[in-house]
């Protein structure tokens, strides 16, 4: 667990100072950067303890159990709407977040948050396939690789439901908001008779999967699959023709959030264009903060991995909260994992 510390700023009791207010962050795994937090903790006074989840609706499950004392999440677009509709999300206040100045304004007022009500853009990137090129040839270009008998046992997937089935439909030319049962169904099937190729699903470790070779092919997010790369130079990263996912992961507060004021601190900090750019530098997804390019690496601010050209940009398809439909999916997926 990272430790984040907000400065209480109150004078103590007759015993000494007063308890300094503990920020507790729920979000992606190994989506920090430990001198951000630090440098935080030392300017603010204030302890943030980091939780992590692996999946959007591991997030909601969570909130809607009852999981209690977290202040500020980190979801992603279409989840972010889905907050707000059920009143989990407090107002953020764009006087206490001056650093929103620096987002990109593409980034800002998307479908999910219009008026970036509830919400702060943080980080964004990318779905498409991680791929060892000493094992894979050709270099994959379709969706339709993750179906190649020859790579039986070497392919892992999401752990992810909405990007496994939206993956699924792309590769059938269709929207991955499809909400028609006939074309989930479809999905379903040709998931099931890919479900013998698989070796798993997991959205938390098939980075070191693909470093050690336990797999040749990675459903993936674009950060992931980079830090991967970095490790082992023979992983690449491609976007299939049928085009992928877009998506936008946002700093919000909790309505249950009794620290509101440093929770909002803690995002103003995190938007920082050089901390912004230290993160980004570490986790390798593009930075909301335009500014943050301007600090980051070259081989990073350059790399069209992390900023997709429009050209790319334009085949690819935000994650929306499809209503009643999730029902479908949710039941699509549990017969895909249980079968």
């Amino acid at each position: 667990m990272l430790m984040f510390v907000v400065a209480c700023g109150q004078a103590g009791n007759e015993q000494g100072r007063a308890k300094p207010v503990t920020l507790h962050l729920f979000t992606w795994s190994d989506y920090t950067e430990e001198t951000a937090v630090k440098q935080f903790e030392e300017r603010f006074g204030v302890k943030v303890l980091t939780d992590s989840f692996g999946s959007n609706e591991e997030l909601l499950a969570k909130l809607q159990g009852g999981a209690s004392g977290y202040d500020v999440v980190v979801p992603s677009d279409y989840m972010v709407s889905i907050l707000i509709k059920q009143g989990l999300l407090a107002e953020v206040d764009p006087a206490k977040i001056p650093n929103l100045a620096h987002v990109y304004k593409h980034l800002k007022g998307l479908y999910y948050d219009p008026q970036n009500t509830y919400s702060v853009p943080y980080l964004w990137g990318t779905t498409g396939i991680g791929y060892n090129a000493d094992l894979v040839t050709p270099p994959p270009a379709s969706w339709q690789v993750l179906w190649d008998q020859r790579y039986k046992g070497k392919i892992s997937l999401l752990n992810d439901e909405r990007e496994v089935f939206g993956m699924a439909l792309r590769a059938a030319g269709e929207s991955l908001n499809a909400t028609e049962p006939a074309k989930l169904e479809a999905a379903k099937a040709r998931l099931m008779a890919q479900k013998p190729l698989v070796k798993t699903y997991t959205s938390e470790n098939y980075d070191q999967l693909l470093v050690s070779g336990e797999v040749a092919l990675a459903h993936g997010w674009s950060g992931t699959i980079l830090r991967a790369a970095a490790e082992r130079p023979s992983i690449k990263y491609v976007i299939p023709k049928e085009g992928g996912t877009i998506w936008q992961d946002n700093l919000c507060v909790l309505t249950s959030s009794k620290h509101k004021d440093e929770a909002m601190a803690l995002i103003n900090f995190m938007l920082e264009p050089k901390t912004a750019a230290l993160i980004t530098s570490k986790v390798k997804y593009a930075s909301a903060s335009e500014e943050a390019r301007l600090f980051v690496p070259k081989e990073i601010a350059q790399n069209p991995a992390v900023y997709p050209p429009a050209s790319v940009v334009a085949r690819l398809e935000w994650i929306k909260d499809v209503g009643d439909a999730i029902k479908l999916y949710d039941r699509a997926w549990t017969e895909l994992k249980v079968k």
